[in-house]
């Protein structure tokens, strides 16, 4: 189960940090994601941590501004958002799988765990 916290409102230029918690398994036994999805929009990936703390960020606009991190002794992960921009503007969802096999990271597809998502406006 995930739980996903830390989203608000911010002006451009900005920062926050999204928290996901884990309950159960560890979150290194995970590929966990970050999503967001703004209004009419398709979902799109953010950013994905493979479970070995390697990190990938599958969203051009993001590379450099974004960073995705790990606890495991919190069994939580983090986004941590830089610069934001209006075009941030989301709900922002984490989600876990336990393997990297089947799942698509720009989609989430084949994700099976998902928090319940946390709003990002980002003001110009």
């Amino acid at each position: 189960q995930l739980q996903a916290s830390g989203g608000g409102l911010v002006q451009a230029g900005g920062s926050l940090r999204l928290s996901c918690a884990a309950s159960g398994r560890s979150v290194s036994s995970y590929t966990t994601g970050w999503f967001r999805q703004a209004p009419g929009k398709e979902r799109e990936g953010v950013a994905v941590d493979w479970g070995d703390g390697a990190t990938y960020y599958p969203a051009d606009t993001v590379q450099g501004r974004f960073t995705m991190s790990r606890d495991n002794t919190k069994n939580t992960v983090y986004l941590q958002m830089n610069r934001l921009k209006p075009e941030d503007t989301a709900v922002y969802y984490c989600a876990a799988s336990p393997s990297r096999d089947c799942i698509d990271y720009r989609t989430g597809a084949g994700f099976r765990s998902w928090g319940q998502g946390t709003q990002v406006t980002v003001s110009s």
